[in-house]
């Protein structure tokens, strides 16, 4: 007997307004169809025809979904597909899709596959020659990079950070010569620690950006240096909502004169002079003790 669970169920349309638009059927296919990280409206009129007329749709988790279909009229059925059931509920979707059935994915937020397991039944769906379909939308990492004023030509997205702290330092250690843009997902609980853990590794002087609950109604862009951002955190309230870290590029190793004075400058407002010294030492390879005297002479001739 079929599985139930995997039956369409309703009209194959969906709302424009208040105007009800009928979908065209699907070539069989598993499509991943992004949907909105926050705003409703932020969603295209492909994603809405192929989220109508899949045979499945499957979602990360029914109940979240439940409430984009109800606001553009699509009549569904779904079925679960997550990290915790994917051994079950992915030879269930492959078998379909193998039947000639079109199946839609999608996550809660944001593009499939992007922090969630969509990745596996995309590569089982490979492996049995059955065609993936992109259709693309909003991402909350694309979306936190645009707003950052960081460097976009090149950036690296790298998910959420270990929770152990042993592990999340090792994996600061690897990322910190990545001559890109980094780009993290963080819990709000752990935003503070993170991004102390991000000064230390990578240095309090890279240029960073922190967005919360973007595209929502008290979306959020805070930048400045990573320390800056860590000793602001460290001090304010657990933020609530999503949270997208970017961290921009290491900084030159071969500067100028001028340069390093300004790099000592920059850090000195936000740490003390030893760690600052200790932090421009990380950045451009010079000798923290020479960097320390350098940035005493500075100070002595400021206050001159």
């Amino acid at each position: 007997m079929r599985d139930r669970a995997m039956e369409s169920g309703g009209k194959h349309s969906y709302l424009i307004g208040q105007t009800e638009v009928a979908a065209r059927p699907l070539e069989t296919a598993l499509y991943l169809v992004a949907t909105p990280i926050g705003n409703l409206a932020d969603i295209t009129l492909r994603a809405l025809e192929t989220l109508a007329a899949a045979d499945i749709l499957a979602c990360e988790d029914t109940r979240v979904s439940r409430v984009l279909l109800e606001r553009y009229g699509i009549r569904r059925r779904t079925t679960a597909y997550h990290e915790h059931n994917a051994a079950e509920a992915g030879p269930k979707l492959i078998a379909a899709l193998e039947a000639g059935k079109s199946v839609a994915l999608i996550s809660d937020a944001g593009t499939p596959l992007v922090s969630d397991p969509g990745y596996r039944l995309v590569g089982e769906a490979l492996e049995k020659g059955i065609r993936v379909v992109p259709v693309p939308g909003a991402s909350a990492a694309l979306a936190a990079l645009t707003a950052s004023g960081l460097p976009s030509d090149t950036f690296l997205f790298a998910g959420f950070l270990p929770v152990k702290t042993g592990q999340r330092k090792a994996r600061l250690e690897e990322l910190r010569a990545v001559p890109a843009t980094l780009i993290f997902y963080e819990s709000p609980r752990r935003l503070s620690e993170a991004l102390d853990a991000m000064a230390d590794a990578l240095g309090g002087g890279r240029a960073a950006a922190v967005g919360r609950e973007l595209t929502k109604a008290f979306e959020e862009m805070r930048t400045g240096t990573l320390a800056a951002l860590a000793a602001h955190y460290a001090a304010a309230d657990t933020p609530k909502g999503e949270i997208v870290v970017c961290v921009g590029p290491p900084l030159p190793v071969e500067q100028t004169a001028g340069d390093v004075d300004a790099l000592l400058a920059s850090l000195a407002r936000d740490m003390p002079a030893s760690k600052a010294a200790a932090e421009a030492a990380k950045m451009t390879g010079q000798p923290k003790q020479a960097l320390y005297r350098r940035l005493l002479e500075l100070k002595d001739d400021a206050g001159g």
